[in-house]
């Protein structure tokens, strides 16, 4: 229990009279810390800590590392920039030693500012000096932690620059002038080591992205890391479950491209997917997920009660439980300089680092769905005009209707309905795009067009052809669970999310049936763990 004498050894509470002192006495929170727990973290909910006795240090997450900006000593308090911004924890607390720490609410820094002008002076030269390290560290720390030089129209370099985007880890490109033939190489040099013609796989392990698994036995192994596979790691790993996530790209699958999601529940101003997976990333590895990037499963095997993966390279690792959360890839372009332009100018989904390249450029957007409505208004804060085709006769049979109040506010996005793609020109990158429209009351028309950019996403298509035939999967490839499986051999019935095979289950926009949206997907992700534990405590 935090007592008047207890605060009385604070500087900021010394200045306060002791009928004060007694009553915000009586409204702390006494809290005790082992070395190595956490105070708060970063991007929490802000509380003012005064710091009784022990020792805590400053950390800030920069460019993706932990840093250590200073330490926290016994008479400091914390908490109070972010409380007076309304904003979350610009920084996170970890105990070194054992530490005794008073917490109070938000309304009480306020009053204690308010009602005792001496210790809101103390408080608010506190805040003045650490805005002044804040500057300094801003002026001392690097723009990015990778730089690239290769050609804008060489694949590997913008894979390796795609793999970084979408993994939220910022880099300086410098592209090579003149432009050289495409595959002449790449250099990339991280925190300054440089990598000659590196693969995205040795990027990322340079970077300290685990690639290699650590055990050969888990409870659960989960192909993908979108929501659903996302919302499964968390649910499993806080209920004592031994994880595996294998992620052959990024974290956050086709959400993570999106510029803006407004229609997600408890976010009102609404959520990039960046955040949003960078958010479930900090969660999964709270609660001790294992994450690999940049791998493959090319095989699933049944082994009586367990289940076996290889995975590109041929590690094999073995689960009781698998979920299948691997998600659907656009449809592809049929046209016949397709594989030629891929990578340069011909792009599928949106990725936040392609909105400088087209700046003042025109780009067209192949697709009438959400993703596509989302790729629209962000490209058009960049682009000179963005024009969408569509097969149909407009947006509103398939996109929200809130993306298409902005996709109309914007003078320069155009909505070509009735209109598909068929050939793509150009020599080592996209140069012009001819389309045909065919309005149902009106002649066909043929147009070629000067082309930037063509981002594609149209449809969506499951491949699940690396799977097991004893998976039963629709006409389409989607994988089929619960009461819709037709070839379930067990007495008990299947569960709502169980594949075919018993142990195997299935999540997320891959499975048969499901609603493609990331809060569907976060929802069958979650609800698949509830399934899981009533399997595991089945055959165990």
């Amino acid at each position: 229990m935090i007592t008047s004498e207890d605060l009385e050894k604070i500087p900021v509470f010394a200045v306060v009279d002791d009928q004060e002192r007694r009553r915000l006495a009586r409204l702390a929170a006494d809290i005790s810390l082992e070395p190595g727990e956490w105070l708060f973290r970063e991007g929490e909910e802000p509380r003012f800590f005064v710091i009784l006795e022990g020792e805590l240090e400053v950390l800030k997450e920069i460019l993706g590392h932990s840093r250590q900006l200073t330490r926290a000593a016994a008479g400091e308090f914390s908490g109070e920039i972010p409380i007076f911004f309304g904003a979350s924890n610009t920084v996170s607390l970890r105990a070194l030693t054992r530490c005794r720490v008073a917490r109070f609410e938000p309304q009480q820094l306020q009053e204690i500012v308010r009602n005792n002008p001496s210790a809101g002076e103390l408080i608010f030269q506190t805040m003045s000096s650490r805005t002044a390290m804040a500057q300094q560290i801003i002026r001392e720390t690097p723009s990015s932690r990778v730089q690239i030089t290769g050609s804008k129209f060489d694949t590997d370099c913008r894979s390796i620059r795609s793999f970084l985007s979408a993994n939220r880890i910022q880099y300086d490109w410098s592209p090579t002038r003149p432009e050289p033939e495409p595959g002449t190489g790449i250099t990339v040099s991280v925190e300054g080591t440089p990598l000659e013609n590196p693969t995205v796989r040795r990027v990322a392990e340079a970077l300290g992205f685990q690639t290699v698994a650590k055990d050969e036995q888990y409870d659960l192994i989960i192909a993908g890391a979108g929501p659903a596979g996302m919302a499964a790691a968390v649910y499993s790993a806080s209920e004592g479950l031994k994880v595996l996530v294998v992620e052959r790209f990024a974290a956050g699958g086709q959400a993570g491209t999106s510029t803006r999601i407004e229609n997600y529940l408890g976010f009102p101003a609404g959520i990039s997917g960046n955040e949003l997976t960078e958010r479930a990333l900090k969660q999964a590895t709270h609660f001790g997920v294992e994450i690999l990037f940049n791998r493959n499963i090319e095989k699933v095997e049944s082994l009586n009660e367990s289940h076996c993966v290889t995975l590109d390279g041929g590690d094999r690792i073995c689960a009781r439980v698998i979920l299948l959360a691997t998600g659907v890839s656009w449809h592809r372009l049929e046209s016949e300089d397709h594989d030629r332009l891929l990578g340069r100018g011909i792009n599928y989904g949106a990725s936040r680092f392609d909105g400088i390249a087209v700046t003042g450029h025109r780009i067209f957007i192949i697709g009438g769905g959400n993703s596509a409505g989302q790729a629209a208004v962000f490209y058009s804060g960049y682009a000179g005009e963005v024009i969408m085709l569509v097969r149909g006769s407009g947006l509103n049979q398939s996109m929200s209707q809130y993306l298409v109040q902005q996709i109309q506010d914007k003078a320069n996005i155009r909505v070509e309905p009735y209109t598909q793609v068929t050939n793509v020109h150009g020599e080592n990158h996209l140069e012009q795009i001819t389309t045909v429209t065919r309005p149902p009351d009106g002649p066909e028309c043929t147009q070629t067009y000067n082309a930037k950019a063509l981002f594609i996403m149209i449809g969506a298509v499951a491949e699940t052809n690396w799977l097991p035939p004893k998976i039963e999967r629709d006409a389409n490839g989607y994988i089929c669970t619960g009461r819709d499986l037709t070839t379930w051999t067990l007495e008990r019935e299947p569960f709502a999310l169980e594949t075919s095979i018993p142990g195997i289950f299935c999540a997320g926009d891959v499975r048969h049936g499901s609603i493609k949206r990331v809060a569907s997907g976060v929802g069958e992700g979650s609800m698949s763990i509830a399934f899981i534990h009533e399997y595991l405590a089945l055959s165990y």
